[in-house]
């Protein structure tokens, strides 16, 4: 079993992470009764995920299919004086002979297969000191970090390494209906183990209201790469969302509205664009129904609207297509249906894919099919299957995915 130990940057977190620990239980020498309280209080936690995923791409590359096997396994400590310890590993592993895929960041099978980005590993997943009363929470250390459904700041937890930040964040919430927030992240940890690690010096704060009618947010994410080259680079996002539901006579309206502005500089090149999200649903006799108008906007088609700490997965399709938002932008026009089944959920989503700059050569950039069934079963566990087929568009690769996938957690 290879084993990716920490980086030197991260030795520095951890040797943070152990001093602060040190200190703050140094303070509590003489109620050791208290610690050992704290310590055999603590709760295990974990997360078990088997999933089958496959791959079929119209080009070169072999249909590519991966069973992985995740783990994480973690232990918090109870708290002492407002103040407790979070440790959890992650690990990944190819299970029943079926590793044919390709993993790029990695050097795993590139260029032969399709690509599944879910390469082995194992690693520390989190690991903070955390301080917390009736208003504030401090976390120190390697942690998830996520804000408004994933759009700007995600864990990527559908991949089975999600993303995690080596960060200092403080929360405060004044008042049960307030709540701001403030995180500066060293550095990014990807979902390619340390091999697409990034160091950096982000800035994100965030601000939510609770209202009778729906949550009303602001933020502002100022992210800059520590890149090798040493350019200069920024990319600072300020926006402001209202979403919420409201019951009718006879049905639940649901509603949302965004936008944000982003300004993009690197080097000489300096870009902005727009970024637009409008949604509007109801609930009827258990269905669900939503039309939504997402715009990620374009600068003269020369620069695409960016979102690259989000669980991108989430967004414009499962199929991945627009991981990277196109120069020429896009604009995404989806309706999604849902509701119960069997005792289980299902969903499915339509997406009308276009530039919002078009060209000669781009314009039309293809539609998506989403599918998926989610069950539970003997209380603790859930089956899950998910396909999504992606076609239309002359500039990119017709491709068919299927999931299927057995998890637990305690």
């Amino acid at each position: 079993m290879k084993i990716l130990y920490t980086s030197k940057k991260n030795a520095i977190w951890l040797s943070v992470l152990a001093t602060t620990t040190s200190l703050s239980l140094h303070a509590q020498e003489t109620t050791y009764d208290n610690l050992y309280d704290a310590l055999s209080h603590g709760s295990v936690f974990g997360n078990l995920n088997l999933r089958y995923e496959s791959v079929e791409q119209d080009n070169i590359l072999q249909d590519a299919s991966a069973s992985t096997f995740r783990t994480r396994l973690g232990y918090q400590t109870g708290s002492l004086n407002g103040f407790s310890v979070t440790v959890e590993m992650e690990d990944n592993r190819i299970v029943l002979g079926e590793g044919d895929y390709s993993v790029p960041p990695t050097g795993y099978n590139t260029g032969i297969y399709s690509v599944i980005a879910d390469p082995e590993h194992t690693e520390l997943d989190q690991g903070f000191i955390q301080y917390k009363n009736q208003h504030l929470t401090v976390k120190l250390g390697r942690q998830v970090i996520t804000h408004d459904g994933h759009r700007f700041i995600g864990h990527v937890g559908w991949r089975q390494d999600r993303q995690t930040f080596d960060a200092a964040t403080v929360i405060y919430a004044p008042t049960q209906k307030m709540q701001l927030s403030y995180s500066f992240i060293d550095q990014r940890n990807g979902i390619f183990a340390e091999v697409a690690d990034t160091d950096s010096s982000d800035h994100l704060l965030h601000a939510s209201y609770k209202t009778d009618f729906g949550a009303l947010t602001a933020y502002g994410y100022l992210l800059e790469a520590d890149l090798a080259a040493g350019l200069d680079n920024s990319l600072d996002t300020y926006g402001a969302r209202f979403s919420g539901a409201t019951p009718m006579h006879s049905f639940k309206a649901l509603y949302h509205v965004e936008y944000a502005k982003q300004t993009n500089r690197f080097g000489a090149s300096d870009f902005d664009a727009d970024y637009l999200n409008v949604e509007a649903g109801v609930v009827v006799s258990g269905i669900t129904a939503k039309l939504g108008y997402e715009l990620l906007g374009s600068d003269d088609g020369q620069y695409g609207f960016q979102t690259p700490l989000a669980t991108l997965h989430k967004f414009n399709g499962w199929t991945d297509q627009f991981l990277k938002t196109p120069i020429q932008g896009l604009v995404d026009t989806s309706f999604t249906l849902s509701g119960k089944l069997a005792g289980g959920t299902w969903l499915a989503v339509y997406h009308d894919f276009d530039a919002d700059e078009s060209t000669a050569q781009v314009d039309d950039l293809g539609k998506e099919i989403n599918l998926q069934y989610l069950t539970k079963f003997a209380k603790h566990y859930t089956v899950g299957v998910k396909f999504a087929t992606y076609s239309g568009a002359s500039q990119k690769v017709d491709t068919d995915k299927l999931w299927v996938w057995l998890s637990t957690a305690f």
